[in-house]
Formats: structure tokens, C-alpha cells, sequence
């Protein structure tokens, strides 16, 4: 068992690795794309200057703790999409009959499928990540804590792709489903959950879980609390047992395109 592990692991690492060389062929375009995704995300910090040029407070956030969400938010983002990029536009993989390459190959089935292409800007955002960290307070228990909640941040925002996108083994035009819950994901997470009342934030901690992938980890590494800290830990591992299991339910139902797409 953990020898498969660890060959999983290995292969994906390798698949990643000549992902990422492929995308280093044109350097030009590569460290552009990184470039501008830090820039397009710094230049959202006007709009919170000017905000708090009016006030000191908002949603219970200083200024340096909304950069902190800012940096949450974009690293479980870059995470997510950098090693995992396939997860979300799984449905259209499905749909198209375009598994079948996978199948025949002797590895898990789900992990080949998402983790076999990366996206070059996603580098941008986790850089980003970092540099709001540093511009919050650099410290090590910081930088460990910070970079635990990326990861599962990001495993969770995969998950949920990988569960929404999974629909479209039993429905058809499910895509619009999977877009658009991993867009509400998105828009959510940059925003102080102070801000949300009632019903709403209720569901920020539920259906549409940002308040565990950015809310409950900036206020954690703002203020240690063991037991929200074990909260992110254990609802990371029953979204990421939840995506395999309705993944790999829905492959029984798969029908292939008889489409054999060599994968080099």
C-alpha cells in the first residue's frame, strides 16, 4: 500500500515536472504570465487603501490582515490550479469520453486525470501568496501555518471541483454547475467574513466553504486556536475522501469515446 503511494506520488511529481518544462519552452511568455497574475492581484490592494483611508476597521479586519486574507486566498488558488489544473474542467473530460487514456494506465485514475497539466499563472498567485504574507508579518510559525492552510485550501477548492464536476457522470451539462460553484469560491474568499451576515455566512461555512479554506485559517495564524486549526485539518480530508469516492462511483458509469489520445 505504501509502495503505491509513494509511485503514485513519484509519477506525479514527474508529470508535473515535464508539464512545467513544456511551459518553460517559451520563457518569454512563461515568466510573463507569472508576472502579470502578481501584478493583477497587487493591483487590487488600491481599492482596500482607499477603503481604509475612510476607516480603520472593516468586517473586523485591519489593513494588514485583509493583505492576509488576500495572500489565503490566492494561494489555495495557485495551489489548486498549479498542481491540480485538470480539476476543474473535469467535466468537460468526462463528457467528452476523453478518460480513456487514463483507464489503462496503472495508476489512480483520479490523480492522473487532475494532476496532468499545471497552469503557468497559478505560479503567480502562490508568489503573491507569500509576499502578502512577508508584508503581514514573516515568522516561521506563520510561514508553516500559512503554508499548511494553502494546501488544504487548495485540496478542498480540488475536491469540491472534482465532486461537482463528478455529476456529470450521472447528468448531462453539469459543467455550469462545477463553474459555478468554483467561482463563488472564488469571489467569496477576498472578502473579511465580517461583512456577512445571517444565512449568508452561514453558508460561507457550509455549501460554499470559504470560511474554512481563507476565514478560519487567516484568524488561526492571526490568533492560534487548536481547535479551529483541527477543524481545517478534518474537513480537508472529508472533502478530499468525499472527491474520490463520488469520483470513482461515477467512473462505473463512464462510457467511453473510444478516443485513445497518446499522453507524451
Amino acid at each position: 500500500m505504501l509502495m503505491e503511494v509513494k509511485n503514485q506520488f513519484k509519477v506525479s511529481f514527474l508529470t508535473i515536472k515535464y508539464a512545467l518544462i513544456r511551459e518553460m519552452l517559451n520563457k518569454t511568455t512563461f515568466i510573463t504570465n507569472v508576472i502579470f497574475m502578481v501584478l493583477n492581484n497587487a493591483s487590487f490592494i488600491i481599492q482596500w487603501i482607499v477603503l481604509y483611508s475612510l476607516r480603520s476597521d472593516i468586517g473586523g479586519y485591519t489593513f494588514k490582515q485583509v493583505l492576509l486574507l488576500w495572500g489565503m486566498a490566492s494561494g489555495t488558488y495557485g495551489f489548486a490550479h498549479f498542481f491540480f489544473r485538470k480539476a476543474f474542467s473535469l467535466s468537460d473530460t468526462i463528457n467528452n469520453g476523453k478518460l480513456d487514456s487514463f483507464l489503462v494506465q496503472p495508476k489512480n485514475v483520479l490523480i492522473s486525470v487532475i494532476a496532468s497539466d499545471i497552469e503557468t499563472s497559478a505560479l503567480g498567485d502562490l508568489i503573491y501568496s507569500f509576499i502578502m504574507l512577508i508584508v503581514y508579518g514573516f515568522s516561521i510559525p506563520n510561514f508553516l501555518l500559512f503554508s499548511l492552510f494553502i494546501i488544504c485550501g487548495g485540496l478542498i477548492i480540488t475536491s469540491i471541483s472534482v465532486i461537482l464536476s463528478s455529476l456529470s457522470f450521472w447528468f448531462n451539462k453539469t459543467d455550469m454547475i462545477a463553474n459555478t460553484g468554483n467561482s463563488l469560491m472564488v469571489n467569496f474568499a477576498t472578502y473579511p467574513d465580517g461583512i456577512f451576515k445571517g444565512i449568508v455566512k452561514a453558508l460561507l461555512f457550509t455549501l460554499i466553504p470559504v470560511g474554512i479554506t481563507t476565514f478560519i485559517p487567516v484568524h488561526v495564524i492571526t490568533e492560534f486556536n487548536f481547535n479551529l486549526f483541527i477543524i481545517v485539518i478534518l474537513v480537508t480530508v472529508i472533502f478530499v475522501t468525499l472527491a474520490f469516492l463520488i469520483f470513482f462511483r461515477g467512473l462505473r458509469r463512464y462510457s467511453s469515446s473510444n478516443l485513445m489520445i497518446a499522453r507524451i
